[in-house]
């Protein structure tokens, strides 16, 4: 049987789509990851099919949509109860499966087919869990350094330099445990590793140095479309889903996102590195994903959860391995999302794809191949604000539905890629609304318990749960007690 390839997963949490250097954007180094992207393939049209933490990883870890997952929105404690995952999938095929940073997963001590899970975790669900970062940093500093996210909320856009020494932040702990972890690795078996960073998500805490490289830059001032004065009001909240920010808040929140991801980048530089001088460049493929983006302000926003391209377009690069037949320095325009990245890795490893997986394998399109794709994706959340937002997107047009408000919008992303025009009453565009209006429709006639359509039109006013019912259930924690979810 041939040498199978090795799989590293580098899976940044809140990544914007639009900041990669070689794309393009005004403010942002990426030296390392436009590295990549010359040795690989760039997906532009990647989506988050429910732009937030916990329901994207759950249809990458099941390579099914956001509606058979369960999960439509983003709530906290509710079990992962999935027998078969991606990992449990290459771990039975023969993968030894490892886990270094976040997951999110609940319970926290779940693995899910993980075989070693040292766990970045920034949440406390009462299991009494203190993960193995935190369990190193105190081990390190005698408990007189806390992480960032113990002392202010992690959705907060208030700014907070990382002072300590720059080999005690998350980021740099995450890839040394990493590449510590590949060192150590079973050499009988090829590997999987996922590297789970918790940030550029808040909270805005890069080391002081990558802070200072960016503190004199111009950042540039978020785009606010003519549709966004609804949420102009101020904000109130240093944790903000909504509302505006004085403008040098703003312009801080922007230079210390663009300072975490120029520090991502360099870590992901040591992980090519190391690769490159252990002699596994040849025979491991590198996926660079995030879970979601970042609205970082754009329309008087933060956060996720949004169908706008700010919180639900991601970045997604695949570096193959030196010795593969694989497009480099290329780009493909079809629309994929955190589904298709089981199928491929299983198709990539040889070993079968379940019949529940609903993503495509993007085996062929990293190939220069062109199988039949889809020719657009659907994407949803159901937010515990009370909004329900719905979109397809073929990554150059996307129509949007606010599901409880029943307002719609139309984005010609080609023209338009910042969202600022709100097409839809333009008559120009009357036949692409209706068609996108239709693609709409035609998902969520297969949904007719969700009441929202009736197979011709759009019925607005349904308010859905974050998750199905099945799911929400008490689960016995590991002190024995079964908690009801919160």
């Amino acid at each position: 049987m041939p040498e199978r390839p090795n799989f590293v997963l580098v899976f940044p949490d809140q990544w914007r789509g639009d900041c990669l250097g070689y794309t393009g954007h005004p403010y942002v180094d990426t030296p390392f990851l436009d590295e990549m992207a010359g040795q690989g393939v760039t997906f532009t049209a990647a989506y988050s099919a429910c732009p937030s933490c916990i329901a994207t990883r759950a249809c990458m870890a099941r390579g099914q949509t956001p509606d058979a997952t369960g999960r439509i929105g983003y709530q906290d404690r509710v079990p992962w109860r999935y027998d078969e995952t991606m990992m449990t999938r290459l771990r039975d095929g023969g993968y030894q499966t490892i886990n270094v940073g976040k997951t999110h997963f609940y319970p926290q001590r779940a693995n899910l087919g993980f075989e070693i899970n040292l766990t970045y975790d920034p949440q406390d669900h009462g299991e009494g869990l203190q993960s193995a970062y935190h369990e190193w940093l105190e081990m390190q500093t005698n408990g007189e350094i806390r992480d960032t996210t113990q002392e202010i909320n992690s959705n907060s856009w208030v700014v907070h330099p990382w002072v300590h020494e720059e080999r005690l932040h998350p980021n740099t702990w995450n890839m040394q445990t990493a590449l510590e972890q590949i060192q150590r690795r079973d050499p009988m078996r090829p590997f999987f590793l996922q590297l789970g960073f918790h940030r550029p998500h808040p909270p805005l805490d890069p080391p002081i140095e990558n802070y200072r490289r960016f503190k004199d830059r111009e950042v540039g001032m978020p785009p606010v479309g003519d549709w966004a004065e609804k949420f102009a009001h101020p904000a109130t909240r240093t944790d903000c889903a909504q509302g505006r920010l004085p403008d040098h808040l703003t312009r801080d929140a922007r230079t210390a996102y663009f300072a975490q991801i120029h520090h991502l980048d360099y870590q992901i530089g040591r992980l090519l590195q190391f690769l490159g001088r252990h002699g596994l460049a040849h025979n491991t493929y590198i996926l660079f994903i995030a879970d979601h983006g970042e609205m970082l302000g754009d329309h008087n926003l933060w956060r996720k959860t949004v169908a706008y391209e700010g919180s639900a377009k991601v970045p997604f690069v695949i570096r193959p391995p030196s010795g593969s037949d694989a497009l480099r320095g290329a780009t493909r325009e079809e629309p994929v999302s955190h589904m298709d990245i089981m199928p491929t890795l299983l198709d990539l490893a040889d070993l079968e794809i379940p019949g529940f997986v609903e993503g495509s394998t993007l085996a062929p399109l990293i190939r220069g191949e062109n199988p039949q794709w889809r020719e657009w994706m659907h994407g949803e959340h159901s937010s515990f604000m009370g909004t329900s937002q719905h979109f397809v997107t073929d990554g150059k047009e996307k129509f949007v539905w606010e599901a409880i408000a029943g307002e719609q919008q139309f984005f010609d992303l080609t023209t338009d890629p910042e969202e600022t025009r709100n097409l839809i009453n333009d008559p120009a565009y009357g036949e692409r609304v209706d068609l996108w209006r239709d693609q709409l429709i035609s998902v969520l006639a297969q949904r007719p318990e969700d009441g929202l359509t009736d197979g011709g039109k759009l019925t607005p006013g349904s308010i859905l749960p974050q998750v199905r019912p099945e799911l929400d259930k008490p689960i016995e924690c590991c002190d024995g007690v079964t908690r009801p979810l919160e």
